[in-house]
């Protein structure tokens, strides 16, 4: 369906008396013709026309659904290109079947009133929805930056990652709810629902919204290059597809090129081997905040993904945390900070996660480092073991 400029530009005009809890019906009456005519596309660019007015995803995510609940009858029978057989758009969409499968044998538990009967066999499934992570990361690390770099609209993917959040924040919540030792049937069924709500709302988005539009956008090479970074992450509920990976080239023309200082010289072959066995995780942000580089250590703990290069790193962290990384660049840019640590606990792993700002001889500001340790069997030490005890 071809944009209509003068469509978007009422739309907009629509969604923000949505906002502003204007009369639903009102508003609907005045902008049927528009809302009965919406795409994919316009929809981010609907959305994202409000986060530049200053409203926050949390402050859209309260309308989101009763718009898109609006949109549905335009947006369901939207004609889109469907993605081919082991692509990367095919590959989510079985993932989401899979999970729907999932969710309807709770379902069957909740309508044959068995809940407290089966109450281990509902935990397990879903702690096995962590796995569905791997779904999300591949979205927020690969889909999601392919689609930025074609227009600023899909910054407003900002969103669907903050509903990611949402359902892993649900997730959680449910599973403390069936470990408590004073089980609540009540509470069960409260949060249950929100993380049906929550999971399965992302599915229908992804369906009517996110997909369509990522079709429109991308072209059959990137997808292809998506396919291969995706073997980097897991495949929630699925066999594990039939991907070529392609060859891996460790130094893209530069192999026999030397890097030289005053300490010493490397052929760039040697630093990045030398880069990528150090026992970190590293990160490189330029000046510009944007992602320039990042290591590949034999097991990296946070997933990265090529498609992040260029990225802006304002658009590699979840809404909820983004007042921080923007407060650490800012202390790192005026030079009153030296560096930002933290330390979490992550799978089972002690993590201690730290950033420091590049300077150079003149004191100006040229990016930060991120660098990521596994501290797990470092913070077991005792004693010594010296050189001459190594076995």
């Amino acid at each position: 369906m071809k944009r209509d400029e003068n469509r978007v530009e009422r739309l907009k005009v629509y969604v923000q008396g949505v906002l502003e809890n204007k009369d639903g019906k009102a508003l609907y009456d005045k902008y049927k013709e528009d809302v009965e005519s919406v795409t994919p596309q316009e929809c981010f660019e609907i959305f994202n026309s409000r986060l530049e007015k200053g409203y926050t995803p949390e402050d859209i995510l309260k309308v989101l659904d009763k718009v898109i609940n609006v949109f549905y009858k335009s947006l369901n029978s939207y004609s889109w290109k469907r993605p081919e057989e082991n692509s990367f758009i095919d590959i989510l969409m079985k993932e989401n079947s899979a999970l729907e499968k999932r969710l309807q044998r709770i379902r069957e538990i909740i309508l044959n009133k068995e809940v407290e009967e089966k109450k281990d066999e509902i935990l397990e499934i879903v702690k096995s929805l962590k796995e569905f992570n791997e779904h999300y990361l591949k979205e927020e690390n690969i889909l999601f930056p392919y689609m930025e770099k074609k227009h600023e609209k899909f910054n407003g993917l900002t969103i669907m990652w903050t509903l990611h959040d949402h359902a892993r924040d649900s997730i959680d919540k449910v599973i403390q709810v069936l470990k408590e030792e004073n089980f609540s049937l009540k509470d069960f069924n409260v949060e249950i629902g929100k993380l049906f709500f929550a999971m399965l709302g992302i599915v229908k988005k992804e369906n009517l919204i996110l997909f369509p539009a990522a079709m429109e956008v991308i072209d059959d090479s990137e997808w292809e290059n998506m396919n291969k970074q995706s073997l980097e992450y897991g495949f929630p509920f699925i066999e594990k597809p039939k991907i070529d990976p392609g060859e891996k080239i460790e130094v893209h023309g530069f192999k026999d090129m030397t890097f030289k200082t005053g300490t010493g010289e490397l052929t760039f072959e040697q630093l990045v081997l030398m880069l990528d066995t150090l026992p970190v995780d590293i990160t490189f942000v330029d000046e510009n905040n944007k992602v320039r580089y990042f290591t590949r250590p034999k097991d990296r703990t946070f997933p990265r993904s090529p498609a992040v290069i260029g990225r802006d790193v304002r658009n590699c962290h979840p809404q909820k945390s983004l007042h921080i990384v923007n407060k650490i660049i800012d202390e790192f840019r005026k030079g009153t900070k030296d560096s930002a640590i933290f330390w979490i606990d992550f799978k089972g792993k002690k993590l201690l996660i730290q950033y420091f700002p590049l300077r150079n001889s003149k004191g100006e500001y040229k990016g930060v480092l991120e660098v990521t340790q596994d501290i797990t069997e470092i913070q077991k030490l005792e004693g010594e073991k010296r050189l001459l005890q190594w076995e």
